[in-house]
């Protein structure tokens, strides 16, 4: 596989990282994850522009990357990736300096990479449902900057999978807020509701597309708090991210949702999102 870095296309064993990168010393550094559907990306400028604001939020010292939607296309060409679905990954961090906590000089390099990998939809999720828990949120209060800092995230997970689940969704002094990869909806008193954007949660790129899906269908939707006293009155939960697209959540913590199967509204917005990807790719 060729991947990308600071330029170059290379072979992946011939990416090296220095051991001085901020990003390796200090999880100093963004990401996205893009997807494509038979080679065409998905909400490729959204991605970027979330991209740019993070950049800002950490005052690199570049903060536009619209260039990367070419690299991007460039990876699925030479990597042989234009059919079926598959995932672009990009990381900027504040580059390679010596170990000190303050900036480095300002003319430091950025350090950018990228890698196009093959991407295996999980569909038995998507047509049955899956298992989550929650968790307490453990996070640093800047959420909405999508950092490569993800440790809090990663032991959540790791708790979900020794809990036979498959996503762990944060919840923050009785507030239910996010997945560890994705964004939460609920279903309650036939309402779309999820969480509104604030420092504590991911401004979502799919979660915005389930909200103009909403708009577009005239389904009832919210942006508000969801308690975790109420999930018991949800007739349906969902999660929804980048490789989750929109996945029913059928039982959390061990106890059904609703009637223990996916719901009427999930299975038509999963059509209508359908739909729309087939449409736009």
């Amino acid at each position: 596989m060729l991947e990308y870095l600071n330029g170059r296309y290379l072979p992946r064993g011939e990416i090296a990282i220095s051991p001085d990168d901020r990003g390796f010393l200090f999880s100093d550094g963004l990401y996205e994850v893009i997807r494509t559907y038979d080679g065409r990306l998905f909400q490729a400028q959204a991605h970027l522009d979330r991209l740019n604001y993070g950049a800002r939020a950490l005052r690199f010292n570049r903060v536009a990357f619209s260039y990367l939607t070419e690299v991007a296309q460039e990876l699925i060409q030479r990597n042989d990736l234009t059919k079926g679905d598959s995932t672009v990954y990009i990381q900027v961090t504040r580059g390679v300096a010596p170990r000190t906590h303050h900036f480095p000089p300002p003319e430091t390099p950025l350090t950018v990479y990228a890698a196009a990998t093959p991407l295996l939809t999980r569909q038995a999720e998507l047509e049955r449902g899956i298992n989550i828990i929650f968790v307490p949120d453990q996070r640093w209060a800047r959420c909405d900057i999508k950092t490569v800092s993800l440790v809090a995230n990663v032991l959540a997970h790791q708790q979900a999978q020794e809990s036979n689940a498959i996503e762990a969704v944060f919840v923050r002094d009785g507030v239910v807020l996010e997945g560890t990869r994705s964004n939460f909806f609920a279903v309650l008193e036939e309402v779309v509701i999820t969480p509104p954007k604030t420092n504590y949660i991911l401004g979502g790129i799919t979660r915005q597309v389930v909200l103009d899906l909403c708009k577009k269908l005239s389904i009832p939707c919210q942006q508000r708090p969801i308690f975790e006293s109420e999930i018991n009155q949800a007739s349906e939960l969902m999660i929804v991210g980048t490789t989750a697209e929109i996945t029913p959540a059928v039982q959390i913590n061990r106890q059904r949702v609703g009637l223990g199967k996916p719901g009427p509204i999930t299975r038509f917005l999963q059509k209508a999102f359908r739909e729309m990807v087939s449409s736009t790719s």
